[in-house]
């Protein structure tokens, strides 16, 4: 188990164990697929989980309308997982739409009970037209998406 995990704003030099991270989720078909250069591009969205000098898991925020962000892109490396990486993942991004007064913070998801523990509720994803006309629009799973839309109300 690592000594530490702290979560922190990413850093260009973490773009490629971001990279690494995310193709991964992808190849499984879990997570939306993002290029090096992308991903350099929205590095100030990204946080990460750092332990013992290494990326151990990621997690973005992406602004869907003035009051609404997506948590995307969040994932956990093999072998540190179910050690709470992920919600210290979350609460992180949640005080940085905090922070951005943004009141309200959504997911889709496979793992719902996650987001259940974290805070969240499922909801129906029609009420999020930002996300089905910014990023639903040009995904292969668009007609038969199986994930679930989660909401987290901040006050």
């Amino acid at each position: 188990m690592p000594a530490v995990v702290i979560c922190r704003k990413a850093v260009p030099e973490d773009v490629e164990p971001l990279f690494e991270m995310i193709d991964g989720y992808a190849q499984k078909g879990i997570m939306l697929p993002r290029s090096r250069k992308v991903l350099e591009k929205q590095l100030d969205q990204f946080v990460v989980a750092e332990a013992d000098g290494n990326v151990i898991g990621c997690g973005s925020l992406c602004q869907l309308g003035a009051d609404l962000v997506e948590i995307r892109s969040l994932g956990i490396a093999e072998g540190h997982k179910g050690m709470g990486i992920g919600s210290k993942l979350v609460s992180k991004l949640t005080e940085e739409a905090r922070r951005q007064g943004i009141p309200k913070i959504m997911a889709l998801t496979y793992e719902v009970s996650f987001f259940l523990k974290n805070g969240f509720s499922v909801v129906e994803k029609e009420i999020f037209p930002e996300k089905v006309w910014t990023d639903c629009v040009n995904c292969a799973k668009q007609n038969a998406c199986d994930e679930i839309a989660v909401l987290k109300m901040l006050n």
